[in-house]
């Protein structure tokens, strides 16, 4: 196997932390090596350990998201950065990016579109658009709750029923990603692994299997 990511998480807000910490254990490339609930313990942590990426809230007692991210761009460590935040807010998200941060994820987004996000950060492939986080966020996201049998039975995400959908209506890889503001690379992983779980082939086939499920 592989060398597993080591991450560090950072909210004061214990059960979300926790629920957090449980959805990244599950994956065997994962390894959660502390949780913790303010930046000062996370630079004590990371001055003592090897972390490849700290996933950090912004609002934190002690010290907060940006005065983590601040110390960590003074001390040049070479760690990846995401934040994980409720604000939907671009004035936020440009601070974070100028500190350096390497991906911007609400916490109302599906908890695959963590996972993958993490996976395209540790790859350098991750792309940093605000309009993705608005994307994150948009009400329309939830009409995919109405396919929750085929998001429990097949094991798809609601970013994967989305790109399924719009595959059924003919888009290209390109206007795939422009239109979710993803890489091209990313939208090709996803149809690999909408192929693998549907079962399928070919496009003309996963395009009948998207029809069959509703979705156009």
């Amino acid at each position: 196997m592989d060398k597993k990511t080591k991450i560090i998480l950072a909210d004061d807000h214990k059960m979300f932390a926790a629920g957090i910490e449980n959805l990244l254990r599950r994956e065997r490339d994962f390894d959660v090596v502390g949780v913790y609930h303010n930046g000062r313990e996370v630079l004590e942590a990371m001055s003592k350990n090897r972390v490849d990426l700290v996933i950090t809230d912004m609002n934190m007692p002690g010290m907060d998201g940006l005065g983590l991210l601040q110390h960590i761009k003074k001390k040049r460590w070479k760690v990846k950065i995401m934040v994980l935040s409720m604000y939907d807010d671009e004035e936020i998200f440009q601070k974070c990016i100028k500190q350096g941060v390497h991906a911007y994820v609400l916490k109302n987004a599906d908890p695959d579109e963590l996972i993958y996000t993490i996976r395209e950060v540790m790859e350098d492939r991750h792309v940093v658009d605000f309009r993705h986080v608005l994307h994150q966020a948009e009400e329309d996201q939830d009409q995919y709750d109405q396919y929750d049998h085929f998001k429990t039975t097949l094991k798809l995400s609601k970013r994967e029923l989305e790109i399924l959908k719009l595959i059924a209506q003919g888009k290209s890889n390109k206007e795939l990603a422009d239109i979710l503001h993803l890489s091209v690379y990313t939208v090709e992983t996803h149809r690999k692994h909408l192929h693998q779980k549907l079962e399928v082939s070919s496009v003309a086939e996963l395009v009948k299997k998207a029809l069959d499920m509703g979705l156009s």
